[in-house]
């Protein structure tokens, strides 16, 4: 069996930050929402397609640095703010240990995703075997991150099961013919984010990572 981890919001307390950091945005450009509201609607979706999405809304006008800056503030907060998930090494090395495969599978480019992995302790365990949106031809809610992670673990997707924290993310493993296990254990967790990851498709919703290794053995 193949576990596929996202990251952000999964392995790493990440969305929280981003999150707080887009909404502090949007309300300086007169747009008052808070991290919670950033989290329900874009959580697990790439900052550009969230932000394109918001100027086509508001008809915002913005920079053509304004997502790179973002970026650079996430960054800038990541080494006083960003941890990993509990529980998450311990988890990783326990599915190992039985002798099942684990990967990554994220919708943060490459080189953020190693280097975040990194500064959380996470990238030994499971380097080299970090995969990318900037891997692929579609982001999720396409299934093409998942798809492409398994092909090149060898794993036939139908032996597959993916962990997520996000609808988007729920729905691309399911377009990719993998079980899915829904996961609130991360800081940007909002009040109805265990139904929508069941309503989406997740087969179970695990809040910490002792359920989803609990979960993963059944």
């Amino acid at each position: 069996m193949l576990v596929i981890f996202d990251c952000d919001g999964v392995l790493i307390d990440s969305e929280a930050i981003f999150c707080a950091v887009d909404a502090e945005a949007l309300t300086r450009l007169g747009h008052p929402t808070t991290a919670a509201t950033i989290a329900e609607r874009f959580a697990g979706v790439p900052h550009r397609i969230a932000w394109s999405q918001l100027s086509t809304e508001l008809n915002l006008q913005l920079p053509t640095s304004w997502i790179d800056d973002l970026l650079l503030e996430c960054q800038r907060r990541f080494p006083g703010e960003l941890a990993p998930i509990r529980g998450a090494a311990t988890a990783i090395q326990t599915i190992v240990e039985r002798g099942d495969q684990v990967c990554v599978a994220s919708s943060t480019e490459l080189v953020s995703l190693r280097e975040n992995l990194e500064r959380t302790d996470l990238l030994p365990l499971l380097a080299p075997h970090v995969f990318s949106v900037d891997q692929v031809k579609r982001p999720k809610p396409a299934p093409d991150v998942f798809l492409f992670a398994a092909s090149q673990m060898g794993v036939d997707p139908a032996d597959t099961i993916v962990v997520e924290d996000s609808v988007a993310g729920v729905m691309a493993g399911k377009r990719a013919g993998m079980r899915v296990l829904g996961f609130t254990g991360g800081g940007h967790t909002y009040g109805s984010l265990a139904s929508c990851l069941a309503a989406a498709g997740a087969e179970h919703v695990c809040d910490d990572m002792n359920q989803v290794v609990e979960r993963l053995s059944l």
